[in-house]
């Protein structure tokens, strides 16, 4: 089973079902034991970072457009895409900042972002882009509990 399998068949429960970020579930977040993270990333992720890292150096994403399931986060090198003030840090996968705009982040704030790697090419200017492979947004429904214990949004570059 790859992960898009296995992340498919943990999120069909809807609500409050499907995978967390701990170690068994194959989703990676900074901090385990801690809230849930707004934004986690599964291995074959992680993986893709640390190639696109090694290649370019510190790396940065962006959620681009999309409301829904299958759209594309940006990566780009720190420095090379302009964050505003407004700008909603949803948190870092492999060391890299996670960031979308606070009018898409009022329709995806009850929702965990689940970055994973499917076959393809990425964004245009995403560093993805000529690997073969691309990023790609799942998502899930945050429990009541889980959002109870989400720590408030942070804005701005320096966030």
């Amino acid at each position: 089973m790859d992960s898009a399998d296995e992340l498919n068949s943990g999120l069909s429960g809807g609500a409050g079902s499907g995978p967390d970020a701990s170690p068994d579930s194959g989703l990676h977040s900074a901090e385990p034991d801690a809230a849930p993270g707004r934004v986690v990333a599964t291995a074959a992720a992680l993986g893709l970072i640390e190639q696109l890292r090694q290649r370019h150096g510190p790396l940065m994403f962006f959620q681009s457009g999309g409301c829904c399931d299958g759209s594309a986060p940006m990566c780009y090198p720190v420095g090379d895409f302009s964050i505003s003030d407004t700008d909603v840090r949803l948190g870092e996968l492999g060391g890299a900042p996670f960031y979308m705009g606070a009018e898409q982040f009022a329709y995806w704030e009850h929702t965990q972002l689940i970055i994973d790697v499917v076959a393809g090419n990425g964004g245009m200017f995403s560093l993805d882009n000529g690997t073969g492979q691309r990023f790609l947004t799942r998502s899930r429904l945050f429990s009541d509990d889980e959002l109870a214990q989400l720590p408030a949004p942070v804005t701005g570059p320096g966030a």
